[in-house]
């Protein structure tokens, strides 16, 4: 089932690609043999138990053709957009320059092409001194067909110092359908937010009609010292829809990032998330919230590395699960040794709106140091009935009822995001999927 990647690898490495710097061939070159040497992983390994991705093993996905793709209109590319401000956007992991916009932007601030990036002076230094530090593609089939593929993909660099006064926007759009059968996509991602620096990047992926299509991203988030940095994950893309990621992030001295992951698309959904507190007194806030219909399947797999003392974490994801939706949580807390006064606090709720829905929650730790204060739990069930009856009793209907309290559910998620703009916007988002 990898044999016609390794085709597909030979002939894009041959073509376009074969302009790339000697370095990042041979990285290409030896994401594909570890590409081929993984396979897709079956549900008999620990990590995919609950998740089949037989169906992306199974179809015939070819490289989606960046430089063809048929582009959204203008409008469309706003009605995606979160926000007003500044955006990147990129169809079938190739830049488009027309449908993005730069205004605002701080002078010094880099946010484009990556390809563009590599090969300039001073920029194509630093993306290559973190392109494919942190997305650890010899451990991941995925990660490392994302990197043999790599091509193009987002590049943000914000100076020392320098405070973005809006968010900055990635969107990513895949196109699905066509008379040429399904495609996949490779979306890249490259966050370098240097010391004392401060910014809000949101990432939203969604597609382009209602077509079978996969994407396969990764994202690398790299938060200097003393930097503070919110990083929203938004994906919508279709419900015929495959989507597969890996976000990994690495945190230096008294920095701070919110990561926020929305999953709201795709009929497969799976999500890697790590991130490493590396730095003494770093603090990490992940936010999760996943709301599935039908017979949509979302599997999070989430790490928090403390690698150093005095660092905390607080990770909170709720799921909302209606007809024969599944959801899968498994979180993982590393302490090592030496990494004392870590605090670190794990949850997952899961709310079943039908009898059919299914949530499995793994919380996970794992302690090397004995000075710490961790804590982890997770719960699966229905609407509280006692809540029910009392709204109820208040002259609210069953239905409104049933609605205010699986609202609240997810808004506890929301609530927990700093950027008042984004999270009202979701807000929205978060309703109209509920609705």
């Amino acid at each position: 089932m990898t044999e016609h990647y390794v085709r597909d690898f030979q002939t894009f490495a041959s073509n376009g690609a074969a302009g790339a710097p000697a370095w990042l061939r041979e990285i290409r070159e030896g994401a594909i043999a570890r590409f081929a040497e993984l396979g897709f992983p079956t549900m008999k390994q620990e990590e995919w138990r609950f998740t089949s991705v037989a169906p992306i093993a199974e179809t015939r996905f070819t490289l989606a053709p960046a430089a063809h793709s048929p582009l959204p209109a203008p409008a469309e590319v706003e009605r995606l957009q979160l926000g007003a401000g500044p955006r990147l956007v990129f169809v079938d992991g190739g830049y488009v320059r027309g449908l993005s916009s730069l205004a605002g932007l701080p002078n010094g601030v880099y946010a484009g092409s990556l390809a563009a990036a590599l090969q300039a002076g001073p920029s194509g230094e630093l993306a290559r001194a973190h392109l494919t530090r942190l997305a650890h593609w010899r451990d991941s089939a995925f990660a490392a067909l994302n990197t043999a593929f790599l091509a193009d993909g987002a590049f943000v660099h914000v100076p020392a110092g320098c405070v973005l006064a809006q968010p900055l926007e990635v969107v990513c759009v895949a196109t699905a359908g066509g008379s040429d059968g399904p495609k996949v996509a490779h979306p890249r991602g490259l966050i370098v937010v240097e010391r004392g620096a401060q910014a809000v990047v949101v990432e939203t992926f969604a597609s382009l009609g209602d077509g079978v299509h996969w994407t396969n991203a990764v994202s690398e988030v790299v938060v200097g010292e003393g930097a503070r940095v919110e990083y929203y994950r938004v994906q919508r893309e279709g419900r015929r829809g495959y989507h597969v990621a890996t976000t990994q992030s690495r945190q230096e001295r008294d920095s701070y990032l919110g990561l926020h992951a929305i999953t709201l698309g795709g009929t497969l959904a799976r999500h890697d998330i790590t991130t490493v507190l590396d730095g003494t007194g770093a603090e990490l806030i992940l936010n999760g919230l996943y709301v599935l219909g039908g017979s949509q399947h979302a599997d999070h797999h989430t790490v928090i590395d403390h690698a150093r003392p005095h660092c905390a974490s607080h990770e909170f994801f709720n799921g909302v699960l209606a007809e024969r939706a599944h959801g899968v949580f498994t979180g993982r807390i590393i302490v090592r040794p030496g990494a004392q006064r870590t605090d670190s606090k794990q949850t997952n709720n899961n709310l079943l709106l039908s009898t059919e829905a299914r949530a499995d929650s793994q919380p996970q730790l794992e302690i090397h140091a004995d000075d710490v204060k961790c804590t982890h739990g997770s719960t699966v069930g229905p609407l509280d009935p006692t809540a029910l009856y009392y709204l109820q009793s208040r002259g609210l209907s069953p239905e409104t009822a049933r609605s205010l309290l699986t609202y609240g559910f997810a808004a506890e998620i929301l609530g927990r995001m700093r950027s008042a703009d984004l999270r009202d916007r979701l807000d929205r988002l978060v309703r109209a999927e509920l609705a």
